[in-house]
């Protein structure tokens, strides 16, 4: 069992930046992988950026460049640093751990970008 906490949403202008965490409840050194997923008002929930137990990272073509993921094993926290904020990256963002043939997922952060 994984329990992930979310935290690090909130309101930012265009063009501003905000870091994300999700902190685990456990060691996710062999979690494999993590990943921030987002939902935004009437659409379907998105994959934004994945990270392997090696540090393999892949992202969303419409936030390559702007946002990072990376993570710290000793802290079992994944981080998304957000930068250069657009209006259409308002949405909740979900943490997700796949561990042990199951999927975890956290409560999720409101992220608002206004213009």
């Amino acid at each position: 069992q994984v329990q992930l906490v979310e935290s690090g949403g909130g309101l930012v202008q265009a063009g501003g930046s905000l870091r994300l965490s999700c902190l685990a409840s456990g060691s996710i050194s062999m979690i494999n992988p993590m990943a921030w997923y987002r939902r935004a008002p009437g659409k379907q929930r998105e994959l934004v950026a994945t990270i392997t137990s090696s540090g393999y990272t892949n992202y969303l073509d419409s936030v390559k460049g702007r946002f990072t993921i990376s993570r710290d094993n000793a802290k079992n926290t994944v981080y998304l640093q957000m930068n250069s904020l657009k209006p259409e990256d308002t949405a909740v963002y979900y943490c997700y751990a796949h561990w042990s043939l199951n999927n975890y997922w956290g409560q999720g952060t409101q992220v608002t970008v206004s213009s």
